[in-house]
């Protein structure tokens, strides 16, 4: 009886030296990517900027703002903050179609990460989520004079005054004013009138009129000597 579970015992130890995967643990599972910054939260944890939140809730940006921060786009957003908002003449954002509160978001938004020390190297003006940035419609130019970084949208002058959150994907500076963009404001100048093309002699439309000669008075001239002789020669005849 020992004899067999002492064969039996080396049995299993060759078993479980020739087959080690068997008992080997499962690989922990691979840790979950990152979950992009939530723009909203970081606005709410922030405190003073209430009618910012509620725009972007009204015209979906926050959900366009985290679908772009989780397919790994690098932003920049600036939050004007509730006093920005209260500075606005009255009745000026529910002057704004649907379309320009959107539009005014995505204003505040710029298609790239800048850090503070970008500002100063910047190519203005910026390119934002509103689209053409060219004049007259939505030009976003960024200056700094000192240590004030400013924002200049042809309507409004801002100043940056904090950094209320910034990583390597998303940074959120606090503005003093809404950033308003022209094109809601200013029409392009009409173009200047275009330039009548001088008229050519052959195009001033008298190229096929007659022009005057020296035919005719030659003409007239001559029937008036034969008539001058004839009254002479009729009053010659009369005299005799």
């Amino acid at each position: 009886m020992l004899k067999q579970l002492f064969i039996f015992s080396q049995l299993l130890l060759l078993f479980f030296y020739h087959s080690p995967t068997i008992f080997a643990q499962s690989p922990a599972p691979a840790p979950a990517p990152p979950s992009p910054p939530n723009v909203v939260g970081i606005l709410k944890k922030a405190g003073h900027f209430n009618t910012l939140v509620r725009l972007m809730k009204r015209t979906k940006m926050d959900a366009r703002i985290f679908s772009l921060l989780n397919d790994s786009n690098p932003l920049t957003i600036f939050a004007p903050t509730d006093a920005a908002f209260a500075r606005l003449k009255s009745k000026t954002l529910k002057s704004f179609t649907f379309q320009q509160r959107i539009q005014l978001i995505q204003f505040h938004i710029v298609n790239s990460l800048l850090s503070t020390l970008d500002f100063d190297t910047v190519t203005n003006p910026v390119s934002t989520q509103a689209g053409d940035n060219s004049d007259y419609n939505f030009p976003l130019n960024v200056t700094v004079d000192g240590d004030q970084m400013n924002i200049k949208t042809g309507i409004v002058n801002a100043s940056v005054n904090g950094t209320v959150y910034s990583d390597s994907q998303l940074a959120v500076y606090q503005v003093d004013r809404v950033l308003l963009p022209l094109g809601f404001f200013a029409s392009p100048p009409a173009p200047p009138p275009a330039k009548e093309e001088a008229l050519s002699p052959s195009d001033d439309g008298d190229g096929d009129e007659a022009k005057p000669s020296g035919a005719m008075p030659v003409i007239y001239n001559g029937l008036g000597a034969k008539s001058f002789v004839c009254s002479v020669i009729i009053a010659f005849s009369l005299c005799v």
